[in-house]
């Protein structure tokens, strides 16, 4: 692969499904990934390596929200390093994909990197509410482990339900067909529950009532969802035991 526009026309044809992705993700996330993934392919970088740089942008950022008192530079320091993190995330699975280095250790590590800022974002929520936020009462401390119980059980149940649901392919693989249309109406409604819609919420720091609220809103939105994918993805792996 010879030019920068050459590496970044192979990076389109090795994209994954749209489907079941967010606006957010497909329109915005990807094409900054896979400028970053061309990038790291230009300077040398293996998928793994890239990973790490997303953990090193996305802890460096909680860090910051954990231990810096909330003001609105600060949450536009944390929203970048948090969206840059996510845009690198998307790089590492795309530079894996163009070069043929992915493996079960990338897709690991990746993994463990994701759940991590999942555990690390709600905690340093709480961090912050408890020893720099003017509450308006203690219950509000109970919103960041509601959020974090919320996004860690939807975590687990859709690795859960990829995983199953491949094993019973290889077991019983289903007759071709053809593939679903992507729904841009599916990918409107997906929106409240991408992470970077979530990670905007951090511009809001230098407004602590604000921030409180659209955390809020945002907990109370991926608890509803979560309610949602718990029915469908169980109704989906009971109708492949059925198959």
């Amino acid at each position: 692969m010879g030019s920068t526009g050459t590496v970044l026309r192979e990076l389109r044809g090795a994209q994954k499904s749209s489907k079941g992705v967010s606006l957010y993700s497909r329109y915005v996330n990807r094409p900054a990934g896979r400028l970053l993934a061309a990038g790291a392919f230009r300077v040398g970088l293996t998928p793994n390596q890239v990973t790490t740089v997303s953990a090193l942008f996305t802890f460096a950022a909680i860090a910051a929200v954990a231990l810096v008192e909330p003001s609105w530079w600060l949450g536009a320091a944390v929203w970048a390093g948090l969206a840059v993190g996510f845009a690198f995330d998307s790089a590492d699975g795309q530079l894996a994909r163009l070069t043929g280095r992915g493996g079960p250790d990338g897709e690991w590590l990746d993994h463990v990197v994701d759940c991590a800022k999942m555990i690390l974002v709600h905690s340093a929520v709480l961090i912050s509410f408890h020893r720099l936020g003017s509450l308006p009462g203690e219950g509000w401390l109970l919103l960041p482990l509601g959020f974090l119980f919320v996004a860690v059980l939807t975590f687990c149940a859709g690795l859960l339900r990829e995983q199953l649901g491949r094993a019973a392919a290889r077991a019983a693989p289903a007759p071709a067909g053809p593939a679903a249309p992507v729904s841009r109406a599916r990918a409107v409604a997906l929106l409240p529950a991408d992470y970077g819609v979530f990670c905007l919420v951090f511009l809001l720091l230098g407004a602590p009532g604000a921030f409180r609220a659209g955390y809020a809103a945002l907990a109370v939105v991926h608890a509803l969802f979560l309610g949602a994918f718990l029915v469908k993805w169980f109704r989906e792996l009971k109708a492949l035991r059925a198959g």
